[in-house]
């Protein structure tokens, strides 16, 4: 299946990163008996699992589920729902449900990640973007080495200011995501300028990389989707949004309508997946966090320049990996989308993807359609050249996906072992 030097490959970084792997596996512990706490704590049985029709009035599988969440996370509330279609919506949720018109969003963090544009949009755009609905949106840059530039942070802060806004992983962007710790620190000193301002993490590909979560470190609000980390790979569709139940509770206005909230809304069946996914996460993203440094590992043999290093610590699923021109990149998507379970057959090729800037390459041979915990790998057509691999159910499915997009790179002429 793979050439000896391509397993050779293998041997070694499986040697370089045993220590690392072990590291892994005693936060994925951890996280496991939190899970299962939080499960025991408010008595889940199986009828917690029984689907609801209609207006969902009395869903006691929905509340307790919300719960659930809430303690894992350790937030005062929580709205963990099947009718947010995407990540990006559940933010948006999140951020319509606390801004009023006059006020202001401050990114601390750069510009975010892609889809939340639109989200953001301009004033008068017509779309019923924040902006559209007289909210003002300001951001600050990052500084060169991808830290929180304090200094015009602390300028910025005004008496509009009322959302600070973090993303906690890189999205299309060659900077670290950023851990609990820092998050930590991002929110003390905000609170200590202007201490009525609302935090918001948008905490996707994160949850379960670490011992904590922001919502733990004074975040008041933080939103994920269900097709990401915490849905296991068994949630179908949804997303979370945790933090200060008066948050919560606007957030919840926004998804429905107001004076209605998380008081209904039909689960329609999918309440069994949304726990069980829940149950198996911390195993899975363990799973696909090994995977990342194996990946990192890997093409450090091979010269190229990873972000995060196999050694660095983790605190989300994404490894990014720059090459050296757009020949390279797509080879590598199109070998992750060969070694998947489903759609092997499929060749992907970039395009114009809503949402996106640039043309977007995006391996993504998954059960779930979307589902980024599932091993999947995208990249937008411009320098420098960066491929963003994430996720994995099976380590050993992590390790076939690098494996072949190295075996695809090496067939097609790109990449000679022998040189490395």
């Amino acid at each position: 299946m793979f050439k000896e030097q391509v397993l050779g490959l293998m041997d070694q970084a499986e040697l370089q990163i045993e220590g690392r792997l072990k590291a892994i596996d005693r936060i994925v512990d951890r996280n496991q008996w939190k899970v299962i706490r939080a499960f025991q704590k408010h008595k889940v049985s199986d009828y917690h699992f029984a689907g609801s029709t209609g207006y969902g009035y009395n869903d006691r599988g929905r509340e307790v589920l919300d719960l659930v969440y809430a303690d894992v996370f350790g937030a005062e509330a929580a709205l963990v729902r099947p009718h947010f279609v995407s990540g990006t919506h559940t933010i948006g949720t999140a951020l319509f449900g606390v801004l009023r018109p006059g006020d202001e969003l401050l990114m601390i963090t750069g510009r975010p990640y892609d889809t939340l544009h639109k989200v953001i949009g301009k004033p008068g755009d017509g779309l019923g973007s924040l902006q559209d609905f007289g909210i003002r949106y300001e951001e600050v840059a990052l500084r060169e080495d991808g830290s929180p530039d304090y200094e015009n942070i602390a300028r910025r802060i005004g008496a509009g200011t009322r959302v600070i806004g973090i993303q906690r992983s890189r999205g299309y962007s060659w900077r670290p995501s950023f851990t609990v710790e820092q998050i930590a620190e991002m929110v003390r000193f905000v609170k200590e300028i202007k201490p009525d301002v609302v935090v918001f993490v948008d905490n996707c590909y994160g949850e379960f990389t670490e011992l904590t979560e922001p919502t733990e470190v004074g975040v008041d609000l933080m939103a994920g989707s269900l097709i990401k980390n915490p849905g296991g790979g068994l949630a179908a569709t949804g997303g979370y949004i945790a933090g200060k139940a008066k948050y919560v509770e606007l957030a919840s206005y926004r998804l429905t309508a107001p004076g209605i909230g998380g008081e209904v809304g039909a689960m329609l069946g999918t309440t069994r997946s949304i726990y069980q996914g829940l149950f198996l996460a911390p195993h899975l993203v363990g799973q696909a966090v090994k995977g990342s440094v194996f990946a990192a590992s890997v093409f450090e043999r091979l010269g190229f320049v990873t972000h995060p290093r196999w050694n660095d610590p983790r605190t989300d699923l994404i490894q990014a990996i720059r090459f050296t021109g757009p020949e390279h990149l797509i080879a590598f998507v199109q070998g992750i989308q060969q070694a998947a379970a489903v759609d092997a057959h499929v060749v992907p090729e970039p395009w114009d993807m809503p949402g996106y800037e640039h043309p977007v390459i995006m391996a993504a041979g998954t059960f779930i359609q979307g589902g980024s915990l599932e091993l999947s790998a995208d990249a937008p057509i411009r320098e420098p050249y960066i491929a963003y691999m994430q996720g994995g159910l099976t380590y050993s499915h992590c390790k076939m996906g690098v494996l072949t997009a190295l075996q695809n790179m090496i067939d097609r002429g790109l990449l000679h072992l022998e040189e490395n």
